[in-house]
């Protein structure tokens, strides 16, 4: 996403409303108390549903009236958000529901959300049917020796019959899970142990679901109607997307995690107060949460995870009281009562990170360094508020840097993969820290009027060889950056297209326009596409995302992932360059880069390992039913074990690891769902993502290590490639390489 904070004009919007908040909706602490069914819509929501409508039919970059036409995409929508895989419906309940199709608009304009509420009862209420009836086909099992099969790829599939057909769907569907547990090795009283705690533990959640779920649902859908990246955030979702931009909270510093009636403890952040006082640790479960020094413990037990969380975040230096089970505890263990101190905590894990890659190119060894930037955030509030160490983005990658310099790297690589953007003024900014001052990004509004902006940095922090590295899911903000070092000519981009998401939002916060803005927040906030971004050099990023100077194979996924699979998304178009003037010139030695990188991967035996991998992970991709016969089944299994089996081979061939991440896409299937398996093993499993070969990101560093050869060996080469006035060639490449014998034995691989 890339957004920007709320325009001014849209400040100056009226509405007349009215406040209502019945006490009744809250539960102990300000939490919702358990749903009671059929929901029903409050008056707050049916007000900020309407507020949301002027706003999207008034300012939206491409506004469009709310009318009948409109409801029936918003209704289109809103099923494929509540039954996408066409489980829970049958084609008779959609004949019945097809009287909402045109009253959708109706019930926003009119304040009366009774037809949307009406759609979500009737989804709860098949969906219950539906565990229900697969829960009871447990009692005598299944018999595997017949050849059926299950399509379990169903987003193209038609709307089953009626209740018979549908029934027929889910007796495959229940096969399938028990076929998958007893390929794993469990035998038949064990699968059936495994699936009935599954299965209530879903009737259970769906129980837990209410009018804020309801009203969230149907307000996406019209949100996505008007354009893929404008989207409706509840109080909660817009307290949670904060946290996201600013990468901190106040509270105790946990990751919490659902599991069966109870809310555990994943793992600890470091340095938070959960962390720093010793009483904590992962696999330890909150049964209870008391506010203060005295409050009352409100037994959690069986509630929802984010009720739970929203009872023990609160506000800095405040304390909360955890009972706590502890996790080596039976279910009849002894209780602990621990009190803790919120703090304002830090997400590290989300920030930018640094590394250093070692590069032996014949006696020498080239130190890389590495950026990983997997968002551009910022906290807006403490910036606002005048705070001199407010967090950003483009603070923490300039220190980096730094660091980097200081170790004496030779390039730098930008890893952006899978960065979906964030703070439009981060990606301006950070840009300058190895462009300098100068445009970075041209902004049209609604009305076709073009903005540039740029970065106001007087000189690069970073004025050497750099490449980004970006994929898919580089996205928004990520493309802003990735096409301006690229328009610039200051650096490479590698790796494979991007999104194609070319569009701002703005976040307005709906409760501003509530006759009593000094009462709790209710309305939530609108994340709305106002402008459309453009490239430097004129282009847009819409659709066609960036292409890279230099491309990584492709792992299929651009056919049902990126801005080109949305149905509403805005054309590609192009406006006039802006003022600007090219730092580089890459095209001159993109040739010898290439052929250097192609002659290297084809004798790589990790890059032919990550080629064999996503072929293979192609291959399964490309599955949309599987067999329900036992033998044919475990024959399949027995083959993809010997294809994992090679490929782990391999890798412990390369580099003497005997770690190794096995894909969830690729691996052998234990039958298990998130949640289901011991914490133990998921931890580990997060351990080993973190510690998995990156082929790419090597090759991308040796690509950068080329290029400082390069240049060393021909010095005349810096004034062409390098920004005007580099001082990089006198102060990097006049020092030794270090030998390879000296190299460091913990290089990453």
């Amino acid at each position: 996403m890339t957004f920007r904070p709320a325009l001014a004009l849209l400040l100056a919007l009226t509405v007349t409303c009215t406040y209502a908040q019945s006490a009744a909706e809250l539960g102990a602490g300000g939490n919702r108390k358990a749903a009671v069914w059929p929901l029903k819509p409050t008056d707050t929501q049916a007000q900020a549903a309407q507020l949301s409508a002027r706003f999207l039919t008034r300012f939206h970059y491409d506004a469009q009236p709310l009318d009948d036409a409109m409801s029936a995409k918003i209704y289109k929508d809103y099923f494929k958000l509540l039954d996408g895989d066409k489980v829970f419906f049958t084609q008779q309940d959609m004949d019945q529901l097809a009287r909402y199709k045109d009253q959708l608009d109706d019930a926003i304009w009119n304040q009366d959300l009774s037809a949307p509420f009406a759609i979500y009862n009737k989804f709860l209420e098949r969906a219950v049917q539906r565990m229900t009836y697969a829960r009871s086909l447990l009692k005598d099992g299944f018999g595997f020796d017949g050849d059926e099969s299950y399509e379990y790829d169903r987003k193209n599939a038609s709307w089953a019959k009626d209740d018979a057909a549908l029934n027929d769907l889910w007796r495959k569907r229940t096969m399938n899970d028990w076929l998958r547990l007893k390929l794993a090795g469990k035998n038949d009283d064990e699968i059936r142990k495994t699936l009935t705690k599954r299965y209530t533990n879903y009737i259970e959640r769906l129980k837990q679901l209410d009018g804020e779920d309801a009203f969230q649902t149907f307000m996406t859908a019209y949100a996505e109607t008007t354009d893929p990246h404008t989207d409706y955030l509840s109080p909660r979702q817009a307290e949670n997307f904060a946290i996201q931009m600013k990468l901190s909270l106040e509270g105790i510093g946990a990751q919490l995690q659902a599991r069966d009636d109870y809310t555990m403890i994943f793992s600890l952040v470091p340095g938070g107060p959960a962390a720093k006082s010793g009483k904590l640790k992962p696999g330890d479960r909150i049964v209870g949460v008391g506010q203060g020094d005295s409050g009352p413990i409100t037994d959690v037990i069986g509630w929802r995870l984010d009720d739970v969380v929203n009872l023990i975040r609160g506000k800095k230096d405040t304390t909360v009281r955890l009972e706590i089970l502890p996790a080596d505890a039976g279910p009849d263990g002894k209780h602990e009562l621990i009190s803790l101190v919120r703090k304002k905590v830090n997400i590290e894990e989300s920030a930018a990170k640094k590394k250093v890659i070692d590069i032996k190119d014949g006696d020498a060894v080239r130190k890389i360094g590495v950026i990983e930037l997997p968002s551009f955030y910022s906290d807006f509030g403490a910036r606002s508020e005048g705070d001199k160490d407010y967090r950003s983005a483009t603070r923490d990658v300039a220190r980096l840097l730094g660091e980097l310099k200081a170790a004496g790297v030779q390039g730098v690589v930008v890893d952006l993969r899978n960065n979906g953007g964030g703070s439009l003024a981060e990606a301006d900014s950070m840009t300058g820290l190895f462009t300098g001052k100068g445009p970075v990004v041209q902004v049209r509004d609604a009305r076709g009027q073009v903005d540039v902006q740029g970065a106001d940095n007087a000189d690069p922090v970073w004025n050497g060889p750099l490449a980004v590295l970006v994929n898919r899911g580089t996205a928004s903000a990520s493309e802003i950056f990735s096409a301006a070092i690229q328009d610039y000519g200051r650096g490479l981009v590698i790796g494979t297209p991007t999104f194609g998401k070319g569009t701002v939002q703005t976040l307005i916060d709906l409760d501003r326009f509530s006759p009593n803005p000094e009462g709790k927040p209710q309305y939530g906030e609108l994340k709305m596409t106002v402008q459309e971004f453009f490239r430097i050099n004129g282009g847009s990023t819409q659709i066609k995302g960036v292409t890279p100077d230099l491309e990584f194979p492709r792992n299929g996924d651009a056919k049902d992932f990126g801005e080109s699979t949305y149905d509403n998304a805005l054309p590609w178009t192009h406006i006039a360059p802006a003022d600007y003037k090219a730092e580089g010139d890459l095209k001159g030695y993109l040739p010898q880069l290439e052929s250097r990188h192609a002659a290297r991967v084809a004798k790589s035996p990790a890059w032919k390992l990550m080629l064999d991998e996503l072929a293979q992970y192609k291959a399964m991709r490309a599955k949309t039913t599987v067999s329900l016969n036992f033998a044919k089944r475990e024959a399949e299994r027995k083959q993809l074990d010997a294809i994992q089996a090679g490929f782990r081979a391999r890798q412990k061939a390369i580099d003497g690891s005997d770690a190794y991440l096995k894909d969830q896409d690729s691996a052998l299937d234990d039958g298990l769902d998130p949640g289901e398996r011991s914490l133990k093993s998921e931890l580990q499993q997060e351990k080993d993502a973190k510690q998995a070969p990156d082929a790419q990101l090597r090759e991308a560093a040796h690509i950068v290590a080329d290029e400082v050869g390069m240049l060393k060996a021909d010095p005349k080469l810096g004034a062409v490639i390098l920004p005007p006035g580099s001082n990089y060639l006198a102060t990097v490449l006049a020092g030794a390489d270090k030998p390879a014998a000296a190299a460091s034995t913990a290089a990453t691989h």
